[in-house]
Parts: structure tokens; sequence; C-alpha cells
């Protein structure tokens, strides 16, 4: 039997394989179970040197490395050395920064995170100026579109590899299930939340009422009779972990009164689904929640494939100017794009009066069929690869 997940090729490939050529280390973080391990071991024919993996879920490592861990990693300086869920031992970091500046070469060390650089930057020393970051999500639409993949089944399934390609959608939910329950019960915790896990569960389900709409903490702490305090730093470490994604306003040089609360968004629209009791694209069709889902799932798209100086944002302003997605590079807005879940093209008076405010050159009205025309002098309609193909003739896009 083939294995899919092994022939998919990560279009962060090529930035990874980079990277190893110029970094002692470098840091591959993301979600659990999105493939961080199966990349980094499909890397290994071509590297340099031969490479060593330890995975530090593993008791049996986890007690080599804390018994005498500058003596056992010494033993491979002349191997890549791999290290998985290195957020679970950060007291490592001092000592990785001790012996890369001993034998400074490229390629010394990777390190594969479930947590996002901000959190492991807690260590006592970090490696900074000695190590790239890099995050893989779960796979894109664009990356499983050439095996076969349709965008409904993609969309409502999410990326999570096993989760995509599991046989059926009652094997999708079971493995939906494990997932969310691992998270709650244990790598959730191992980040710093405190929270009880029944409480924990009930926030991530609110969560998704409010996907797709600007986050209001204290109403969320009221409903879960817990404090204001306590739920803005749950949220911190669900973004930290890559569960939810923060979409920030922009409000830079526009004299407009705008909206400051960032607008907040699951990541993995499978985890959507599951968490809102959404178990086929059928019942996904039916639900209230599918035009956020969909706007959700479009933004992560495009989002996953900028490049890291182009950041996204929302725009929306008190007399109801908005914009879906706002693409900025310095300080200036390059692209204004607004979703629909529909054919139809038609915009609205926001969205008309945010491009007056937003001045963007370049415009897209993404629906599910596109077509790649101009509606009007500035504004191209697409679908999701058309709009993914012209932000990179932009130059807006990771090279692939």
């Amino acid at each position: 039997m083939i294995n899919l997940k092994i022939m998919i090729k990560r279009s962060q490939t090529k930035q990874i394989e980079k990277l190893i050529k110029h970094f002692p280390a470098v840091g591959i973080v993301g979600a659990r179970q999105v493939g961080k391990t199966t990349l980094v071991k499909s890397l290994e024919p071509i590297l340099d040197k031969p490479c060593v993996y330890f995975d530090l879920e593993s008791p049996k490592v986890m007690a080599q490395l804390k018994e005498n861990p500058e003596w056992f990693l010494s033993q491979y300086q002349e191997q890549t050395v791999i290290i998985d869920e290195v957020q679970l031992m950060l007291e490592l970091f001092p000592l990785l920064r001790s012996l890369i500046d001993e034998n400074r070469v490229a390629g010394r060390f990777i390190l594969l995170g479930s947590a996002s650089p901000t959190f492991l930057a807690k260590s006592a020393e970090t490696l900074a100026g000695r190590i790239a970051y890099i995050e893989l999500p779960s796979l894109q639409f664009s990356e499983v579109i050439t095996q076969e993949i349709d965008l409904k089944k993609h969309w409502f399934r999410g990326g999570f590899p096993d989760a995509l390609l599991a046989p059926d959608d009652d094997i999708w939910a079971l493995w939906q299930e494990n997932f969310i329950r691992t998270y709650i019960t244990r790598d959730l915790v191992n980040l710093g939340i405190t929270i009880n896990q029944s409480t924990l569960y009930n926030l991530l389900q609110m969560l998704t009422g409010v996907h797709g709409s600007t986050i209001t903490y204290n109403d969320l702490a009221n409903s879960l009779n817990i404090n204001y305090k306590l739920v803005t730093q749950t949220i911190d470490i669900l973004e930290q972990a890559f569960l939810i994604r923060r979409l920030q306003p922009w409000a830079v040089n526009v004299s407009k009164r705008v909206v400051k609360s960032p607008k907040l968004y699951y990541r993995d629209s499978g985890n959507l689904h599951h968490l809102s009791n959404v178990f086929n694209y059928n019942s996904l069709i039916r639900n209230k929640l599918i035009r956020h889902s969909w706007e959700g799932y479009v933004i992560e798209q495009i989002c996953n494939a900028l490049q890291h100086a182009v950041k996204p944002y929302f725009y929306r302003t008190t007399n109801q100017a908005e914009m879906d997605l706002v693409l900025v590079k310095g300080i200036m807005p390059i692209v204004s794009i607004e979703i629909k879940l529909s054919s139809a093209n038609s915009l609205t008076r926001g969205s008309t009066e945010a491009l007056k405010d937003l001045k963007t050159a370049h415009n897209f009205i993404i629906t599910t069929e596109g077509g790649n025309y101009f509606t009007r002098p500035e504004w191209k309609v697409c679908n999701l690869m058309e709009v993914l193909r012209n932000l990179g003739e932009l130059g807006l896009l990771n090279e692939i």
C-alpha cells in the first residue's frame, strides 16, 4: 500500500533544506500530527552528514538526556541531531547554545516542537543568532490537489494527514476526538494551561461560535465563570500551540476609527467542524457556521503561504467599512481580499468603503467558482488556487 503521507511533498521543504545548510540549528514548529517528523526524516538522504533522532516523549531518551546531557549530545558532533518535542525540555537550550558555540557548523541540530518560537524562548537562554525557525502547518490544499483530494474533502476534514487521509468520515471523527482529548489532557497542560479539563473543553467549543468574529474576552470569562485574565492566558497558549489564529486589525496610517479587537479563527477546519459536531460535508453545508468556516479556511490557506515579510490583517471601522483580509508589506497595504461562499461576485458598501481607505493596488474577490477575471477595473474574481497563483506572481508567497 502506497503511503500518501510520504508522497506528499511539503511546500516548506526547499526552505528547510536551505536553512539547514546555513544555520547551526533549525527549528521546525507546528501543531502535533502535522507531519514534522515525517518531513524531517524524508530529508535525511539529502543532508551532508548522517542523522540521529531522539524523541523526548520516550522515557528512555528523556532519562538519558537528563542524566548527563552534555556528555550524551557531545557524542554526536559529526552528525545532525534531531530532537523531537523539544518543548518538553527547555532546559536543553543553554546546553545547545554552548555546544553550537564550541563547534559552529551548519546543520548540527534540528529541533522539532509543538509550540511556537515565543514559547520556546521562555528558556533561560534562547538560541538567538544560532537558530532559524520555520512553521510547518497542516497539509494545505495546494499540496494535496495533485493527490486527487478535492476542495470539499480538504475543507471539511482539514489538513492533519491522518485525518485527511482517513478511509471514511467515521474514522476521521474518531481521529479528531482522540486528537482533541490528547491536547486537553496532556499537551496543553505541558504548555502551561491551568484550567480544568472540562472547562477547557467548554472553552474550545465556545470558540467555535467566535470563529470568524472579534473576540470579547469578558463574555467568554463570564460564560465560563472564570477569571478574565485566565481566559486571555489560555487563549494565548492555544495560539502558541497552533490551534487558533488571532487575526489583528489593520490601523496604521488610517485616519478612521477602527475596531481594535482581533478576530479569532480555528487554524484547522477539521478541528472546527469536529468541535461544532459537524460530522460530514453534507451536514456542513446545512450548518449556520458554514460561511465563517469557509472564510477561515481560505484565510488559513493564504496565510500559510505568505512570505515572512508579508503580514495578514483584517480591516473594519466603526462605520462598517470592512475587508476580510488585507496583506501588508512594511507599513503599506498591498492586497485587499473579500471572501464569498458562492459564485456571486457582488461587493457590499462596506468593502467598497474599505478599499477607498486602504487604497490597495491589487484586490481580489474569492468565490467558489472563480474564473480569474476582472469584474471591475480594480477587482479580480478568483477561486482559491487562482488567488494563490496571483499572489505568487506578485512576489508575496514563499518559493515552493
